[in-house]
């Protein structure tokens, strides 16, 4: 059980601190040759909060921490909340335009990355007030670690439910990324949250967890963090090459995985996994976007894992649904309500009568993981948090046993011919087709009927099945105004940083050219 007094008065900081007390010689960290022991760990972590506090590092200043998966990441990380401060969460792949937008939002006193990104921020005006530390660059943080000059620090002093330790910029799927503000409580609830749906299979002190998603990514830190809290060691990789997990799986033999379905998809395709034994893992949960059922069937099939799938959004810190470990489990469903989190269905219109089971409406989360607001938005943060509830703008479905069902995003929502159609659920029938790799659809303007349904599939390799051949499949597993009205065959789709199919990129580009398109 949670006991939320006793995790409401610590800090992320301070849970570090409690597991290198109990567990010092417990390996925390691999990345490539460099291994640390959590005594290691705290100790490079107070290191690097010392040099910055002898820079001039004040609480409550911001850091844009653009560091990819690393040691380097992990310890900025830590030091950074050590001082009381706020990690902006930046992702490396980033261009100016990108970078422009976050520090004008962010303001950063601080930044944090490794020294050929500084080509980026040359065009940045602002950029010329931020104090810039570099990775892997003499005199900076290599350099600051090797000599282990530990000077004093200041007292803690970080008030966990109120002080910021993160802000979260969205992904920016659906519109101008937002920072999501988040508390050192909201933190440590939601690992705690998490951890006890799978505290029966991962024991304290034993376990091995697999970093492949991006760390500037909420989920990735997330799994960061909870290794942590359990004593478990982090295997890290700067980025998702299906080689190299397969490597990294037989070498290090983790555990556990947390990863997005692109991640899952890619393992699935690669031509030699029945050579890799994959019995290693207790656990492997897949999240950021709905799994498709049947890619969730065939990689278990092949691989011998069991593939469960969570819920969450950076706007309730990660985690609100998980599949449960123990018990029954609905395939194609994100699970029940984690610990201490209350869930509802509400009608999308008004968003205030609840739903029966069986219907579909906006899915709304309660709990003490909801974040603090969106980073100098009010009005925004006012209509995505009513009455404490959060609005998570996903369309969601729960059936009598209290399983939650993903039906798709509000604002993804088609209406062709005043008819509803939710992309994920015509992409869950493209997915059953033997030849599809990925497929996203989505709405289009149209003079008759509104809006309606265009699909782009990749296919898996030497598929030869038309477009033709798809609509075909299509018919008798679909209402026909669920049908996409044209497909189309590319390579690649475009993603974020863990994997998210980027649905609005699509949307902007055929908007371009909707008068183009068949009429059908």
């Amino acid at each position: 059980m949670i006991n939320i007094d006793n995790i409401s008065r610590l800090s992320i900081y301070e849970m570090l601190k409690q597991t290198a007390l109990e567990y010092p010689d417990q390996l925390a960290v691999i990345d490539g040759q460099i291994k640390l022991n959590y005594t290691q760990l705290k100790e490079f972590v107070d290191t690097f909060a010392s040099v910055l506090y002898k820079k001039g590092f004040q609480k409550g200043d911001r850091v844009g921490l653009m560091v990819p998966n690393s040691i380097h990441y992990i310890i900025s990380y830590y030091a950074t909340l050590r001082l009381g401060g706020i990690v902006v969460q930046v992702n490396p792949l980033y261009q100016t335009s990108e970078l422009e937008y976050m520090l004008d939002d962010a303001n950063p006193k601080w930044f944090i990355c490794e020294r050929h990104q500084s080509e980026k921020f040359k065009l940045i005006k602002r950029f010329e007030n931020v104090k810039v530390l570099f990775t892997k660059d003499e005199n900076n943080l290599d350099q600051i670690l090797l000599k282990e000059n530990n000077s004093e620090l200041p007292p803690l002093n970080i008030d966990p439910k109120e002080d910021l330790a993160v802000l979260q910029y969205t992904g920016g799927t659906t519109g101008k990324s937002k920072g999501v503000m988040l508390t050192h409580f909201n933190i440590i609830c939601n690992i705690h949250q998490s951890g006890e749906v799978i505290s029966t299979v991962m024991k304290k002190g034993e376990e091995r967890i697999l970093g492949v998603a991006p760390l500037t990514h909420a989920m990735a830190m997330t799994n960061m963090n909870n290794t942590v809290r359990i004593a478990a060691t982090y295997i890290i990789l700067d980025k998702f090459e299906v080689n190299k997990v397969l490597q990294a799986i037989s070498i290090y033999r983790p555990t556990m995985m947390t990863g997005s379905p692109t991640m899952y998809i890619a393992l699935l395709n690669h031509p030699d996994l029945g050579k890799y034994d994959l019995s290693c893992f207790k656990i492997c949960v897949s999240g950021s976007a709905p799994l498709p059922v049947e890619v969730l069937k065939e990689l278990e099939r092949k691989s011998g894992a069991r593939i469960f799938e969570g819920y969450g959004l950076s706007e309730a810190t990660t985690s609100t649904h998980r599949t449960p470990v123990k018990g029954e489990r609905k395939i194609g469903s994100v699970g029940v309500p984690i610990p201490l989190t209350e869930s509802k269905i509400v009608n999308v219109e008004t968003g205030t009568k609840e739903l029966a089971p069986g219907e579909s409406g906006e899915l709304i989360i309660k709990g003490p993981q909801v974040m603090k607001g969106y980073w100098n938005k009010p009005e925004e943060t006012a209509l995505t948090i009513r009455d404490g509830w959060l609005y998570t703008g996903d369309i969601a479905m729960r059936d009598e046993d209290d399983y939650y069902f993903i039906v798709g995003r509000k604002k993804d929502m088609v209406i062709a011919g005043g008819l509803n159609i939710y992309p994920a659920e015509v992409e869950e029938v493209l997915y059953q087709n033997p030849e599809v790799a990925e497929a996203c659809t989505f709405g289009v303007p149209d003079s008759y009927l509104g809006e309606k349904l265009l699909a782009i599939v990749v296919l898996k390799k030497d598929a030869s099945i038309t477009g033709e051949d798809l609509i075909s499949w299509c018919e008798g597993r679909l209402a026909r105004y669920k049908i996409p009205r044209v497909i189309e065959f590319r390579d690649e789709l475009p993603k974020t940083s863990v994997g998210k199919i980027l649905r609005r990129k699509l949307v902007e580009e055929f908007k371009e050219k909707v008068d183009s398109l068949p009429k059908k």
